[in-house]
């Protein structure tokens, strides 16, 4: 983790979700028979986590849904069932998705390199960048370092007051001067960036901005209305850091979006998680069933598709399935489909790694996957 509430705002590691789940370490909290919520009050318990939420899914529908805890914990109000979560990089698939549908539609392809994608700036960027593809920003396999390398370039973005384009603009092209940390095609390495040039390449192709074109071919036609960008607003959950409520520079400035800074509600999160479980059959809504199948599917050796870690297995349970965690360093959120299954859960804490959301959330859905998949 990047950061505490003792040191400036700067990018957040959104961490993919491969190692982490194949890990998970300690005994096995009870799932509460028909009581979801006792399951997350008992995750909680030892850590200095204020609330949580998780929702269910199984035969390809929403099965549970709970909250626990209180909105801040410097006041009284209980969470409810329709509150947002900042849910971090799990929303990567969801970007993800929004590029595959500019590549169904012909306006982007999986394979042209960056320097025909964004022909102003091949000659600033770094050669070893220029033949990246789509494919490669968004299986992290571009050899981009995981944020731009200046802290300081970085939370400048916090008080610029341009359009949000303008500025992952500057970003991208401040990002595409720093050395790659491996070259690009030939190995894993965890990239925020890599999604942001992803965004700034689909707007140029659908001449709008990022938050609109979201809206427009993801959101919508899923009937997400409380999704949005940044912290979730007033009247919802704040995250903690520190022990106390995050203020705004605790996580990441707006024009970060596409690395994954997207609130929502879990019933929300779950109808984009139940169209990607529907997708490769041919019942998704946004997509090809050969595009679903291409972000869903790790090449041979790897554990990661577009936007998605793909494993055999999760703490013991058979799969595939698709993961991911997400983090700001104020919330925590991990997502676990099994797809040949159409069953899965999600998880949200309003508290980052230093207060223990991450230690509840992995606890919940320890609890929660025995009811979810076989054993291995």
């Amino acid at each position: 983790m990047i950061g505490t509430s003792a040191t400036p705002a700067r990018p957040r590691p959104f961490p993919l979700l491969m190692g982490m789940f194949l890990s998970l370490c300690g005994p096995a909290l009870p799932a509460f028979a028909g009581n979801l919520e006792l399951t997350l009050a008992s995750a909680m318990s030892g850590t200095r986590t204020p609330a949580m939420g998780a929702l269910t899914m199984r035969n390809g529908r929403v099965a549970e849904i709970a909250v626990h805890g209180l909105r801040r914990n410097d006041r009284a109000e209980l969470v409810r069932l329709d509150d947002q979560w900042l849910i971090g990089s799990d929303a990567k698939p969801m970007v993800a998705t929004l590029v595959a549908r500019l590549v169904d539609r012909g306006l982007l392809s999986w394979e042209t390199p960056l320097s025909t994608m964004l022909p102003d700036l091949a000659s600033e960027m770094r050669p070893e960048y220029r033949s990246v593809t789509l494919r490669e920003l968004l299986s992290h396999y571009s050899g981009l370092p995981h944020d731009v390398s200046d802290l300081k370039y970085f939370n400048g973005f916090f008080s610029d007051a341009r359009p949000l384009p303008r500025q992952r603009l500057d970003y991208v092209v401040r990002a595409l001067k720093d050395a790659p940390v491996v070259p690009p095609g030939t190995a894993f390495s965890y990239s925020n960036t890599g999604f942001v040039i992803a965004a700034v390449i689909a707007e140029r192709a659908a001449g709008m901005p990022f938050e609109k074109l979201m809206r427009r071919e993801v959101f919508q036609p899923l009937g997400m209305t409380s999704a949005g960008y940044g912290q979730p607003g007033a009247g919802e959950p704040r995250g903690h850091v520190g022990g106390k409520p995050a203020a705004m520079n605790d996580g990441n400035p707006l024009m970060f979006a596409p690395a994954g800074n997207i609130h929502l509600s879990l019933r929300d999160w779950a109808k984009f998680c139940l169209d990607q479980l529907d997708g490769p059959t041919g019942g998704g809504r946004l997509l090809t069933a050969a595009s679903y199948r291409l972000m869903q599917t790790a090449p041979a050796g790897k554990e990661v598709g577009l936007g998605w870690g793909v494993v055999d297995s999760v703490a013991g349970r058979k799969g595939p399935a698709l993961t991911h965690a997400g983090s700001d360093g104020n919330w925590y959120a991990v997502v676990v489909l099994f797809p040949t299954l159409d069953d899965g859960a999600l998880v949200v804490a309003n508290a980052g790694e230093n207060m223990g959301g991450d230690k509840a959330a992995r606890a919940a859905l320890k609890a929660l996957l025995p009811d979810l998949a076989p054993s291995q």
